[in-house]
């Protein structure tokens, strides 16, 4: 993931844009094991400490989290001293670190006090023990494994979930080490959902039920703060816009975007200067308007008057949207709320977060297009994204710049969040293939998605589970990420099936 991240660092700085200084969450370490061995087994508690300290530097070595080592619990009474300092730690996740056998009661009184996730790693320092050689001393000094069911069994009682585990080698095990990167990701979605400041202009699309959402809500599940702003607000920082800030941009857009001649679309036309001007001043207000209102993304439709400025502006989003939301700060069109929280996700995750929704079927080839008119990650884009003038947005008032290109190949991952009948919260994920091949030319994202079994198929089992029509794209395959993502924030999720 650091190369993927390094990788759009230097694609964006062609643009101009500054990628956002990347999170750096709050995780907590503390080891487990079993006071009585100390006294029994001379040097075990010293090398049950280099057991920890090496798990340390594996995610020291990520570069990317912050880290509050606890020590060892290896009594009950450690266990109630811990309790209150891991709560006052501010931490976003906890690696409990199992260092040997231990009993449940080093666990149970952490598990029932502490609302933050746990996840218990067990990493054996050896590959397989030297049967012909071994000793209780080395027995002891591998059991990582051996209090897992306990601990189960004790949240359990406790009236916790079982905890997520870790299960491999201290050394030379590339997937225990993924699974210690992907947590300290979702370490980073954790600290952020409970952060951030998503703006909100206007409201849904009118007749668009689907979309619509309760601010209240929305903190109450995710933590995030809905800022409630205003067109005029925008409107204000492009009027104040000079021309040379707004030169400026025009050559950080050209510098990244292609602007090809039309091609079959007769609403497409090659990029008119008129329309870049008016995108590049838009962007200058945008970018001025985030950073003065300290937002950490964006939700936004106003239609304004007919000929206004405010129509003008407010319709010409499109581009300075794509060129924030490739630098970390997700922008959804059609006020879509529940949509700018799940590409902020996807955006903390490390796999992009695109705008997204189903446009028409190839039932030749058996796959569907997907992607939307509006704001779109171009971090995650394959080749060089694409500026065309429209002469119409299609359902939307207004014309000008709009922004065309397809996600990177390979594989990818969809989450829609909606809200239920009873008022909570429900995400459906799905996993996917983005496969070369044309896209129309319409001046809008299309990706070809290729869903298992086939996409008739997949597509029934999607839309059984009630999503909203939007969601957000991403690369690669993370469907257990974002799933468990939602079971530490209580929210329903379910992955559609292949």
């Amino acid at each position: 993931m650091k190369d993927n991240y390094s990788n759009e660092v230097e694609m964006l700085a062609r643009a101009g844009v500054v990628k956002r200084k990347k999170t750096r969450p709050r995780i907590g370490v503390f080891g487990v094991g079993y006071f009585k061995y100390w006294g029994q087994f001379e040097g075990l508690l010293e090398d049950m400490y280099q057991k920890q300290a090496v798990f340390i530097a594996k995610i020291e070595a990520l570069d990317s989290v912050e880290i509050v080592d606890f020590g060892m619990v290896d009594d009950v009474s450690k266990a109630y001293d811990i309790v209150p300092k891991l709560n006052a730690a501010n931490l976003d996740l906890i690696f409990c670190d199992m260092l040997t056998y231990a009993t449940s009661s080093t666990f149970g009184v952490i598990i029932k006090s502490i609302n933050i996730p746990i996840v218990l790693v067990a990493l054996q320092p050896d590959k397989a023990m030297d049967y012909n050689n071994a000793s209780t001393y080395l027995q002891l000094y591998n059991d990582d494994i051996c209090a897992l069911p306990e601990f189960a069994g004790v949240a359990v009682r406790m009236g916790k979930p079982v905890p997520q585990m870790i299960i491999g080698t201290l050394h030379d095990d590339p997937a225990a080490e993924a699974e210690i990167e992907e947590y300290c990701r979702i370490a980073a979605v954790l600290h952020d959902l409970k952060t951030s400041k998503i703006g909100h202009i206007g409201h849904p699309i009118e007749a668009m039920l689907d979309m619509h959402s309760d601010s209240t809500m929305l903190t109450a599940h995710f933590g995030v703060h809905i800022v409630q702003c205003e067109a005029h607000e925008i409107v204000s920082q492009y009027n104040q816009a000079d021309e040379d800030e707004i030169e400026a941009v025009k050559e950080r857009i050209l510098a990244f975007f292609d602007t090809p001649d039309p091609v079959s679309d007769p609403i497409s036309e090659k990029l008119r200067d008129t329309d870049l001007h008016i995108a590049a001043q838009v962007t200058v207000a945008l970018e001025k308007f985030v950073k003065a209102k300290k937002l950490d993304g964006l939700a936004y439709y106003y239609d304004g008057p007919e000929d206004s400025v405010t129509r003008v502006v407010m319709s010409n989003l499109i581009v300075g949207n794509s060129l924030l939301q490739g630098a970390g700060f997700p922008m959804c069109g059609e006020s879509d709320l529940k949509t700018c929280i799940a590409m902020l996700i996807m955006e903390r995750l490390g796999i992009g977060g695109s705008f997204a929704e189903f446009h028409p079927v190839d039932f030749k080839e058996d796959f569907v297009l997907v992607g939307h008119d509006g704001p779109h990650n171009i971090a995650i884009a394959e080749g060089q994204p694409v500026l065309r003038s429209l002469k119409k947005y299609h359902g939307k008032p207004g014309f000008g710049a709009g922004v065309e290109f397809k996600i990177k190949e390979g594989p990818i991952t969809m989450l829609s969040i909606n809200s239920t009948y009873e008022g909570k919260m429900k995400f459906i994920i799905a996993e996917g293939e983005s496969i070369a091949g044309p896209i129309p030319p319409t001046g809008n994202t299309n990706t070809r998605g290729f869903f298992k079994p086939d996409v008739r198929t997949f597509l029934k089992r999607w839309i059984k589970e009630g999503p909203t029509h939007h969601f957000a794209l991403g690369v690669g395959h993370h469907a257990a990420a974002i799933q468990k993502i939602a079971d530490y924030l209580n929210i329903e999720s379910v992955v559609i099936h292949q």
